[in-house]
């Protein structure tokens, strides 16, 4: 005898409309340098994020406040800090203190010395090449997420992602050999302090918001230049993703180093 047909299913309400999709990710791509060295980029899509750190973070300071919406356009940002191959490389030279290995992040680089190296290297591939803003930074370093650090709230997780001062036995180490971020750039905490293009602010009071850098008409930029991330000498409140530092730009410091930002369109 013929089975008797199953019940009707339910009638489904209609699928909520999908939300569009993010701004897609850039192409990563990779700079053949002087020496056979390369230099490795992430590009990141265009998106909003929020700048800066909330009220209910204990270890928060002053000049990470107000937190504010700030929209970036799409960019491309080095992998990992500029390695002293890499300055060799572009500039002939190699400033660093820790000559151990050529993969180590360049240090005791000025601020003028990561300009005139971004200079030099928008010469040679013919793209654009620029100190990252302090938006464009941290936008990076976040890579989507709103907690303290890029992997969480738990300092104790610091390890597996950063050099500071518990693991780093007083050194820099080669890069790269950290977990990367949710966009996979490395060494964004510890390891080097990484100058920005931007001007020092004690506050976001003003700050701009479409992800450019905040510079002023004046000379008081010779008082200071921003720096992110902590380094190998700092706890883990420096190496918290909004955490901000300054620096005299002529000033060389054995915990300061800088990655690179790609602005050429087409990327």
């Amino acid at each position: 005898s013929p089975r008797p047909l199953p019940p009707p299913l339910p009638s489904l309400s209609p699928l909520p409309l999908p939300l569009p999709p993010p701004s897609p990710l850039p192409p990563p791509f990779t700079e053949n340098l002087p020496n056979g060295v390369t230099l490795e980029m992430v590009g990141l899509p265009a998106g909003q994020f929020l700048m800066g750190s909330p009220d209910s973070d204990p270890d928060a300071q002053s000049d990470e406040k107000p937190q504010h919406q700030v929209k970036v356009n799409s960019f491309a940002i080095g992998k990992y800090p500029i390695t002293q191959a890499q300055y060799q490389a572009v500039m002939g030279n190699n400033p660093s203190r820790f000559k151990n290995n050529p993969q180590n992040p360049v240090e005791d680089v000025s601020w003028n010395d990561a300009k005139a190296f971004c200079q030099k290297l928008s010469r040679i591939t013919g793209k654009t090449y620029r100190l990252p803003t302090e938006a464009e930074w941290e936008y990076a370093c976040r890579a989507g997420t709103t907690t303290r650090y890029y992997f969480g709230d738990d300092a104790n997780q610091l390890g597996d992602y950063a050099w500071y001062y518990e693991n780093s036995n007083s050194t820099t180490h080669r890069v790269g050999q950290k977990k990367p971020n949710g966009w996979g750039i490395y060494d964004m905490s510890g390891n080097v302090w990484e100058w920005c293009e931007d001007d020092w602010h004690n506050s976001y009071a003003g700050a701009p918001d479409d992800g450019t850098a905040w510079l002023d008409n004046d000379n008081r930029s010779q008082s200071g230049k921003c720096l992110r991330g902590g380094s190998w000498s700092f706890d883990p409140d420096y190496c918290r993703s909004a955490n901000r530092n300054r620096g005299n730009p002529v000033i060389h410091n054995i915990n300061y180093g800088f990655r690179v930002a790609c602005v050429s369109p087409g990327l």
